[in-house]
């Protein structure tokens, strides 16, 4: 499923959808199923598997071809499985594993405070604690360890009496603290997805896809991705060793919901195998087994069956509260226990956590903004957004450069500056644009101490010697030099792909259950837009601080509400509250809303455009 669903033949420009060239945000309107060969193939999709028509144009325009559309809607594990010997070092670190289980040794997991690492540290725990293993999770504290194996914790998990340590989700870069854990006897297995360098730390097995000498094509997988299949491999291993007759084999299937839970909280791609890993633990997820994640849902007051949105921007932010500006163990313990009282203790003090991380976010993220409106009112061409202050909260400086990125639609940096003088950043990137590896740039060439991270979203420390030396000024200047060029090429071809038109009256709580068929949907697979052509903007009001909800009625009378997150001071949010009576092309996404027993779709605004008066 490789093919654009953009693909023209060659010279040809995109043909604006509604006449869109320039929305209000900036974009042309391009519909998504534009060439020929894709909507050939939406037809083919309809006549050979009697699919719907909308639904057979939303797969065509992600690439879906006929012959693939039934195992698309129907994603099954075992259709998409790969062997995990696939992966480099696997064998290795199953068989070191297999032989930790036989002997009953003692294991350290060494996980990430975010929920990949979470999810990693618990599924990985979980599975070796079933077959009687003492396995002891250490997940660092964001403020005084940072990211990664630190050569304290290591040896405080050799004093222990540890054995075995297996990094999840992290230690791939890890070089120091994994040598002083060989020179303390530790084996060491890391199990990672985050880049690596040529140059990689000594270990008995190494597992990452995107090691530069592995050649597996898995490297869009998480870490509880790698994780799961390392389960798999070792699983086999104790099965040849006849571990298994006379007990029986861990259910790994039951797992998945930890699984699909980190798939779509990292923001990986939701292609093959991921699309599987999710689209079946959310079935898992439903059955409510796992206590920690029932209690979660229940602290968060969600009452319907999860969906994968859910996963993201519910459960998700509540885990990761806990590695933001709380205990950073509380994520991977809650996923792990089975005692009903305490998972009701601890996902009420996520919940907590999570409402003060969201005052503190919101405090950071106002000053943030006004330093950007300043500094964009004086360089309104500025590539790279760099904001910084010393009152910001460690924990949230990834997510307020999400917000800087959100609003003004370029790559983003947020520095936490430390009382000692150091400085901690996080940044997110827009798509085509390769933050991580600007990132590993700048820790080359000396202007910051530490980092690493993927396209979209990385991390990085600032010694004080380099904060001193005007290092944030000098780091701006290193990234706009590294990324102007793909930002420059990504923001001349940025465009809103639409997915077909419809009116109010068309927008039906049966047409999204309709397309989330298609789901789940994410990073690499764009959930579907919808354009509302010539419709009047009937309300428009405040909900909360942030939030900006509107009515919008067709020409034949038929009213559809809308709403956009975190917009009140946007332009789009702006726009709306400023256009009540106007009549608007309107692009978003359908979602249910369900209140009370009933559904009725809902869309989540995504542009504005001017509807230019018909022709007679």
């Amino acid at each position: 499923m490789t093919r654009s669903s953009l693909d023209l033949p060659p010279g040809a420009t995109p043909r604006p959808f509604l006449g869109v060239s320039r929305s209000l945000l900036g974009r042309a309107w391009h519909e998504r199923c534009a060439d020929p060969r894709a909507q050939a193939e939406a037809a083919m999709m309809v006549q050979a598997h009697a699919l719907p028509d909308m639904l057979a144009r939303v797969l065509a325009g992600r690439g879906v071809r006929p012959a693939e559309a039934a195992a698309y809607l129907a994603p099954r594990l075992r259709d998409l499985m790969p062997d995990p010997a696939c992966l480099l070092d696997m064998e290795a670190a199953a068989e070191r594993l297999a032989r930790a289980v036989r002997a009953g040794e003692s294991v350290a997991v060494f996980g990430d405070y975010d929920v990949d690492g979470a999810a990693s540290a618990a599924l990985l725990a979980g599975y070796l604690r079933q077959l009687g293993v003492p396995v002891r999770i250490h997940i660092p504290d964001r403020l005084t360890e940072g990211y990664g194996p630190n050569s304290e914790a290591v040896a405080r998990l050799a004093g222990e009496g540890a054995s075995l340590l297996v990094t999840v989700d992290c230690g791939t870069s890890g070089h120091e603290p994994l040598a002083q854990a060989a020179a303390l006897g530790l084996d060491t297995i890391v199990l990672d997805h985050h880049a690596a360098t040529e140059i990689l730390p000594e270990t008995r097995a190494l597992v990452n896809p995107n090691r530069l000498d592995d050649l597996s094509g898995l490297g869009h997988l998480c870490a509880a991705g790698i994780v799961f299949l390392t389960l798999v491999a070792l699983n086999r291993a104790l099965r040849r060793s006849g571990s298994f007759d006379a007990r029986p084999e861990p259910d790994l299937k039951g797992r998945l919901d930890l699984v699909a839970l980190a798939t779509v909280a990292d923001v990986v791609p939701l292609v093959g195998l991921n699309r599987a890993f999710v689209v079946q633990g959310l079935s898992v997820m439903r059955t409510r087994a796992r206590r920690g994640l029932a209690a979660l849902l229940d602290a968060a007051s969600l009452d319907e069956a999860p969906q994968s949105w859910h996963l993201g921007y519910v459960v998700g932010p509540r885990i990761n509260a806990g590695g933001r500006i709380g205990e950073a163990g509380l994520g991977a313990r809650l996923l792990l226990t089975d005692d009903p009282a305490e998972a009701a203790r601890i996902a009420a003090e996520l919940d907590r956590l999570n409402r003060e991380r969201q005052a503190i976010e919101a405090r950071a993220v106002a000053e943030a903004e006004a330093q950007m409106d300043f500094a964009l009112d004086k360089d309104p061409d500025r590539p790279v957004l760099v904001a910084a202050s010393a009152e910001w909260h460690p924990g949230v400086v990834g997510l307020v450069a999400a917000r800087l990125k959100e609003r003004f639609g370029r790559p983003a940096l947020a520095v936490a500056l430390r009382p000692d003088g150091s400085g901690t950043a996080s940044g997110r990137s827009v798509a085509g644009v390769d933050l991580g590896a600007a990132v590993r740039g700048a820790v080359a060439a000396g202007l910051a101490s530490k980092g690493g991270g993927h396209a979209m979203a990385a991390g990085l420390s600032l010694a004080p010697e380099i904060l001193a030396r005007d290092g944030l000024a000098r780091l701006d200047t290193h990234l706009r030099e590294a990324l102007g060029a793909s930002i420059a090429e990504a923001r001349a071809s940025e465009a809103l792909l639409v997915d077909a038109s419809l009116s109010a009256g068309g927008a039906t709580a049966e047409l999204v259950r309709l397309v989330e068929r298609a789901g789940p949907f994410g990073q690499g697979a764009p959930e579907p837009v919808f354009a509302l052509a010539r419709h009047r903007i009937i309300d428009a009001g405040l909900v909360g601080e942030s939030h900006v909800r509107a009515r919008f009625r067709s020409r034949d009378g038929q009213i559809l509400g809308g709403i956009v997150f975190r917009a009140a001071q946007t332009p789009l949010g702006q726009a709306l509250l400023a256009g009540i009576g106007r009549e608007m092309h309107v692009a978003g996404s359908l979602a249910c809303d369900r209140w009370k027993g009933t559904e009725r779709a809902q869309l989540r605004i995504r542009d504005l455009a001017e509807s230019e008066p018909e022709q007679d």
